[in-house]
């Protein structure tokens, strides 16, 4: 177990680290460090969606018998991405504390910052960013423990599946960038935010209703029979997991009717949701 662990330690890291120093070295580029900081939390946050999709796939896929079928990915990917919701809970307060910086709340250019601001800034973060920061605090406290002991091998086809949940993740922080770039108005951003409504119902809302019809399948129920065939603490967790995602559907969705709306003022973006 230590081992996919160590090398998530060093590879989430090490690549924003890696991307951030390039954005800020290149003669060609030479970002501004508040510039290199936010987009390559967005890199990084969309290269482990991309594996965790892919991984999910290969293990989805692989399993035939969607409650005693493993895949030894299941397993490795799980305690590979558990550094990664550690580290992204800081790289997001690196973003946060840079737009704070950038938008004049960090005391005067070259001076040093008020007693306190720190702290100002890591409660704004909070309030912020809340529900992802729970998020995260979850899949390392609570999901990573049950999947790795309570299931003891079982339904990996699930675990394959909920990892697949991240499809939509590149699509938001490209949305992400481009209005950082105050490119709201222009054809890619549209095209972006239909793919990410799209994806992010297809993988993280009707993801639930796929899991119990696949179970029911199996089992030979119908679909609404599901639910009460399961024990409680399932339907429990799944509802636990189902309602950020709800949240944030509501939120992409408000986001796209303002974006496709005609008007004559831009419109605010679909993608200012999770990351």
């Amino acid at each position: 177990m230590l081992t996919p662990m160590v090398a998530g330690g060093v590879v989430f890291p090490g690549l924003f680290l890696l991307s951030k120093n390039t954005l800020q070295r290149l003669p060609q580029l030479r970002w501004e460090e508040a510039d290199a900081v936010i987009v390559s939390a967005r890199l990084v946050s969309s290269v482990q969606a991309v594996m965790a999709s892919t991984a999910g796939y290969i293990v989805s896929t692989s399993c035939k018998h969607i409650i005693d079928d493993q895949h030894w990915l299941s397993s490795a990917y799980t305690q590979f991405a558990v550094p990664y919701f550690i580290y992204d809970i800081y790289a997001m307060f690196l973003c946060h504390w840079h737009k704070h910086q950038v938008k004049g709340h960090g005391g005067d250019e070259g001076g040093a910052r008020a007693p306190g601001s720190t702290w100002a800034v890591a409660r704004g973060y909070l309030h912020k960013e809340f529900l992802m920061v729970l998020h995260h605090a979850v899949m390392v406290l609570v999901c990573f423990p049950l999947s790795v002991v309570w299931r003891q091998g079982k339904g990996d086809f699930f675990l394959g599946c909920l990892l697949m949940a991240e499809v939509s993740t590149p699509f938001v922080c490209l949305g992400k960038i481009l209005i950082q770039y105050k490119q709201q108005h222009t054809l890619l951003h549209k095209v972006n935010g239909a793919l990410m409504l799209i994806s992010f119902l297809c993988c993280r809302v009707l993801l639930f209703p796929y899991l119990y019809w696949a179970y029911g399948r199996h089992a030979g129920l119908p679909l609404l029979a599901v639910p009460l065939a399961i024990p409680a603490h399932v339907n429990l967790g799944a509802a636990l997991l189902l309602a950020p995602q709800l949240y944030w559907f509501f939120l992409i969705c408000r986001g796209a009717c303002r974006l496709f709306r005609p008007r004559g003022s831009p419109p605010p973006s679909p993608c200012q949701t999770q990351d």
